[in-house]
């Protein structure tokens, strides 16, 4: 007689049938700058191991199809949509998100323009446009109002109307510039 291989499965519930038990990834990265590890489906999306497996809230699921930004994040040093990203391929990286983003306690100045310039309302597009507007601002000291909208395209905001998020990234810049030459 012989024997088939079986997946293993996990009850449903009581009298019900039972479901494959999914395979498990360990991810180790280096999240927000401190050594991490979770035990993920290795199906995964990054932005679900982010929340699921790491618990963080920063990245959010908006479309799944990186049209709107919500799940930002930077990987490597390069900033992606994480709802594009398998987290296989995120082993072993180092990983930013809006939770890592700030200097200890104090915000970033693009940060701290959002706050002061009402750049944001409820939070759900805020990772997208922080990390696009930080990645524009290490491009380019003094963005001009197209070069920012064009840095922030591919991030939705239903709520602002986008011109106080310009005015946030504008102000930014120009923190940024000052504390760069000294107030100059």
């Amino acid at each position: 007689m012989t024997t088939t291989p079986t997946t293993p499965t996990t009850p449903v519930g009581p009298g019900l049938p039972t479901t494959p038990t999914p395979p498990i990834f360990e991810l180790a990265v280096v999240l927000n700058g401190e050594p991490r590890a979770a035990s993920v489906d290795p199906r995964m999306l990054l932005v679900e191991a982010l929340r699921e497996g790491f618990g963080l809230t920063g990245p959010k699921i908006g479309c799944a199809t990186g049209d709107c930004g919500a799940c930002t994040v930077r990987l490597d040093g390069r900033v992606v949509k994480s709802c594009l990203e398998l987290v296989q391929s995120a082993a072993g990286s180092e990983i930013t998100t809006i939770e890592g983003m700030a200097e200890g306690d104090r915000l970033t100045p693009v940060q701290q323009a959002f706050c002061d310039r009402y750049g944001f309302q409820c939070g759900f597009c805020l990772s997208g446009m922080l990390f696009a507007a930080e990645d524009l601002l290490a491009r380019t000291a003094d963005p001009s109002d197209e070069e920012i909208r064009d840095a922030i395209r591919g991030n939705l905001c239903r709520c602002t109307g986008y011109q106080n998020i310009v005015e946030a990234i504008r102000e930014a810049a120009v923190t940024r510039r000052c504390a760069t030459t000294g107030g100059v």
